[in-house]
């Protein structure tokens, strides 16, 4: 199979220029449906339509679901519901309910009543009934499923017959006569017992599922932690409506990955290095407005202290940005490890308050460690001339740095801890929300701790 690269590239777009189908798609006919959809998203608008139009229709349906949510979107704006119908036909209801999804009601509903196939038509409509951030939303119907009383030669027979119409086979599902999951049937079994009776004496019993309505993240971890490449997918009474791939977990790890790390960089929406200034303002704007304000925040608890502080010990300044910098850097590294923690599963709520005495005793390591490398340091390198003041700005510095390390730990670990017990995203705390108050308390704390040693040492340094 061809690699795509940029020489392809210009090539095509050459080619698109002039209009040369069988120059097109002579260079794109060997190439992958997720190579093609990445020429498409280089190309514009028109380009692309011009080079869909150009495809078959079972390679057009697989670059459509293999073309990033923006570029497709895109795309469908200016396809007719008939013709996107059409492509809808060629996948399995799932990957099209991602497209349809992406379309106006109004859109949804026409698109749906072009489809030939009324039975696809109806799994359509059936999975878009889920949250998509659910099991059921990440299902597909289309699988391999046998009955528990079929004989061997039947069960066979019933298997050719629907992997037909398959592009992969992960596991054939053991039904009853009420349609509840009983087991799992291996394709080795076929080889091994081909003289079974019945289904039901060879198959693998109890298979894990997941219902419907169960968090996809939830889903994920139990594909990691049990190394499954497909896993059924279960009503409330137990019976089978699809399963979940492999294929599906990983775009949705993926992506949750994205996001998380958009979010621990103050971003708060989705957004693409391709989005327009106006959507990437949008989303990176509110956090830098809460910047903003902690900054100010800082501002007025320098100036709202008393107003000698600085001018008794101006040494203190120059210590500002570490106070602030380590207690952000502390509060980042704790919640990060809380929500990789609650992320991967290692991490439940029913064991926050073990981890957060654990992550108080990490602090007080932290923070005797730190603070006495900075006593050291201030202690023989003193920023001020006076010897008395010098003292007192070392046990301000030291003392502040000690509790703002603890403060920042503790902090750090229970926002994320907090906002998942609230049903909110914890990547959050990773973010600008815990450095900015952290910042802020650092703050508060420098000032009262300095406030307090120069109000018991007045007569030595002044």
């Amino acid at each position: 199979m061809k690699e795509y690269n940029e020489k392809s590239l210009d090539q095509i777009c050459d080619l698109i220029e002039k209009k040369d189908i069988e120059g097109l798609l002579q260079t794109i006919g060997d190439l992958h449906p997720a190579d093609i959809a990445e020429i498409v998203d280089e190309l514009d608008t028109d380009e692309a339509l011009f080079l869909m139009k150009q495809l078959d229709d079972e390679t057009a349906a697989d670059v459509l679901i293999e073309l990033d949510e923006d570029q497709r979107h895109d795309l469908l704006e200016h396809i007719s519901n008939e013709d996107i119908a059409h492509h809808l036909e060629q996948m399995d209801a799932g990957d099209a309910v991602d497209v349809i999804q992406e379309l106006d009601k109004e859109d949804q509903e026409e698109v749906i009543q072009h489809i030939d196939d009324v039975e696809q038509a109806g799994d359509i409509v059936d999975l878009m009934q889920y949250d998509e951030d659910t099991a059921g939303g990440y299902m597909s119907t289309e699988m391999i499923v046998v009955n528990e009383n079929m004989s061997m030669p039947d069960c066979i027979k019933a298997m050719r017959e629907q992997a037909e119409d398959m592009d992969e086979i992960y596991n054939i599902y053991v039904i009853d006569d009420d349609e509840r999951l009983k087991g799992i049937f291996p394709l080795k079994t076929t080889i091994t017992n081909p003289s079974a009776s019945k289904i039901k004496h060879v198959m693998e019993p109890d298979p894990m599922s997941v219902k419907t309505d169960t968090p996809i993240e939830d889903v994920a971890l139990d594909f990691d932690k049990y190394d499954l490449v497909s896993m059924p997918v279960v009503d409330s009474i137990g019976r089978l409506v699809g399963c979940i791939k492999v294929d599906d977990i990983i775009d949705q790890v993926r992506e949750q990955s994205e996001r998380d790390y958009q979010l621990a960089s103050g971003i708060s929406a989705d957004v693409e290095t391709d989005d327009s200034i106006v959507t990437q303002v949008k989303a990176r704007l509110p956090w830098l407005l809460v910047g903003l304000i902690g900054g100010i925040a800082n501002a007025l608890i320098l100036d709202g202290g008393d107003t000698a502080l600085l001018q008794v010990l101006p040494g203190m300044a120059l210590f500002i940005p570490l106070i602030g910098g380590t207690g952000g850097n502390v509060g980042t590294q704790s919640s990060a490890i809380v929500v990789q923690g609650l992320a991967n599963g290692s991490l439940t709520l029913n064991h926050a308050g073990k981890h957060l005495l654990k992550e108080f005793g990490i602090a007080i390591s932290n923070a005797l460690t730190i603070s006495a490398l900075l006593f050291m340091y201030a202690w023989f390198f003193p920023v001020d001339g006076d010897p008395m003041k010098a003292r007192v700005t070392t046990m301000a510095v030291t003392i502040s740095l000690f509790s703002v390390i603890i403060f920042a730990s503790i902090f750090g670990s229970l926002v994320p801890i907090v906002l998942e017990r609230l049903k909110l995203d914890p990547a959050v705390a990773t973010g600008p929300f815990v450095t900015v108050t952290n910042d802020i308390v650092g703050m508060i704390i420098y000032m009262t701790v300095s406030t307090w040693l120069i109000h018991s040492f007045t007569t030595l340094i002044l």
